[in-house]
């Protein structure tokens, strides 16, 4: 039992927020569906001990591995210090392919990123700065995610038509890049 434990624990640090269903556990692990919920059951009073920073929740007809509550406090100084006021730069990163992209999936965000964002969004979340704004038209109807009041507030803007036009920044930084290139070769050709 204890390994089939462990199987659906990676199973649901795997699929993050996406969560998994009896059914789907099923299948991935190939056992029937009453012995899927012994495992569930089994696994999730283990991560009632004090111990322990996670907990199995049921959330729809989805099960989810998530963090304590009782811990929330910790989880937000992780993403922002207090002293500084500053967030992350993978947070800020993720923010911005939200702001941008909204509503956006949380494995569009991955694709765009190049790496996961489980862990971000799931701060950025329990932080007030991005919701959950409803579910997307694709398998597995996954969660679509847009950002909040609080993230204009925290930014100081009123809306997102406040964003800086991408073209814009995309033809500074090529200029930019040009300027630095010519420098570089004006400077080579003095020598």
């Amino acid at each position: 039992m204890e390994e089939k434990e462990a199987i659906l624990e990676g199973l649901l640090f795997v699929v993050g927020e996406d969560g998994l269903d009896v059914e789907q556990i099923s299948q991935t692990m190939q056992i029937d569906d009453e012995e899927t919920l012994n495992v569930i059951e089994c696994l999730k009073k283990k991560y009632l001990n004090k111990d322990r920073g996670l907990r199995i929740d049921f959330l729809g007809n989805k099960i989810k591995l998530t963090t304590k509550y009782e811990h929330k406090e910790y989880y937000q100084r992780l993403l922002i210090d207090k002293k500084t006021k500053k967030i992350s730069q993978s947070a800020i990163e993720t923010l911005a392919i939200i702001a941008y992209n909204e509503p956006i999936t949380r494995i569009q965000v991955d694709a765009i990123r190049g790496v996961s964002t489980s862990q971000i969004i799931r701060k950025l979340v329990s932080h007030g700065l991005i919701k959950e704004e409803g579910r997307a038209n694709l398998p597995g109807k996954p969660i679509l995610y847009a950002t909040t009041s609080e993230f204009l507030d925290y930014f100081g803007m009123n809306s997102l038509n406040d964003l800086p036009n991408i073209e814009e920044l995309k033809e500074k930084s090529s200029d930019e890049k040009d300027e630095t290139l010519d420098l570089y070769k004006s400077k080579y050709r003095e020598n």
